[in-house]
């Protein structure tokens, strides 16, 4: 690969690093609990979320596969890599690491995107129609917020695997 198009392959890894992680951190710890806190269980909170959950859904999987296109052209491209499934060296030996914790991030976020968000999001609407029921709906949203945790964490330990993969 040409040094411009390493170069152009490791500005949109980048890029889109920043736009995923950056914004499962940013909504996870900073947007959605003070929207809870702001708007308390108002009809305006249920919509503010999922038009949120909505429009970042698509963001965060348009970023995921920039990631997983520009990686895998960068993995290919790096001295340590020795082939696919080979992992007689600490570089691909993290590398390996990282892949894991990427697959699991990437399973939650599936979990999240179609099974709890669908579900939050109806049982949201039948709140808004005063039919909804409340102990579902706290239910979905702390199943929703352990599992954007979980995600954050994951999100941190994939950027120390990847200062990891740095160093070596």
């Amino acid at each position: 690969m040409s040094e411009a198009a390493l170069a152009l392959s490791l500005f949109f890894h980048i890029a889109a690093t920043v736009i995923w992680i950056g914004g499962i951190l940013l909504i996870t710890f900073l947007v959605v609990p003070e929207l809870n806190r702001a708007l308390a269980e108002q009809p305006a909170l249920f919509r503010i979320l999922t038009r949120l959950r909505k429009r970042f859904m698509n963001l965060g999987n348009l970023a995921l596969a920039v990631l997983i296109v520009t990686g895998l052209l960068q993995m290919s491209t790096d001295p340590n890599y020795e082939g696919m499934l080979r992992f007689s060296n600490r570089w691909s030996q993290a590398l390996l690491l990282k892949h894991i914790l990427i697959i699991a991030m990437a399973l939650c976020g599936l979990v999240l995107q179609f099974g709890v968000a669908p579900a939050l999001e109806r049982t949201s609407l039948l709140r808004e129609q005063g039919i909804g029921d409340a102990d579902e709906w706290r239910r979905l949203q702390r199943r929703e917020r352990r599992l954007a945790i979980l995600i954050a964490v994951l999100a941190i330990s994939i950027l120390a695997t990847s200062a990891w993969l740095t160093a070596i």
